[in-house]
């Protein structure tokens, strides 16, 4: 399956040629999850559940554990992401307060395993 590529916070890519930039599996999977991540519970009007809203953390009090956790629960509910193994989900508070999250799983399509690093700042 491909789709128009379009990570996060990002507008659509073109190529040289100025033609719009697909993406397929397993790129599209991890745009899926990082998309997941960060829209907030509520955003998307007919799915309010949708989401984990990690950017409400920025400039709130970090909880790791909570983090962490709730990162494995959105991970469980994304289907481009294999339930087994596990996704390995680490999260780290930087000297200037911002959170660092790192999740390596395995995509549900082509058992690839894929890295997902980002930051969100202070």
């Amino acid at each position: 399956m491909f789709d128009l590529h379009l990570m996060w916070g990002s507008d659509l890519a073109s190529s040289d040629t100025g033609d719009v930039v697909v993406v397929g599996r397993p790129g599209l999977g991890t745009e899926r999850v990082l998309r997941r991540l960060l829209t907030n519970p509520g955003d998307y009007l007919w799915h309010p559940e949708y989401g984990a809203g990690l950017g409400r953390y920025v400039g709130q009090a970090i909880d790791v554990a909570g983090i962490k956790a709730l990162i494995r629960s959105q991970m469980r509910l994304e289907t481009a992401v294999a339930q087994d193994p596990e996704p390995v989900i680490t999260v780290a508070v930087d000297t200037g307060g911002s959170l660092s999250v790192q999740i390596r799983y395995a995509d549900a399509d082509t058992s690839e395993t894929r890295t997902l690093n980002f930051q969100l700042p202070r």
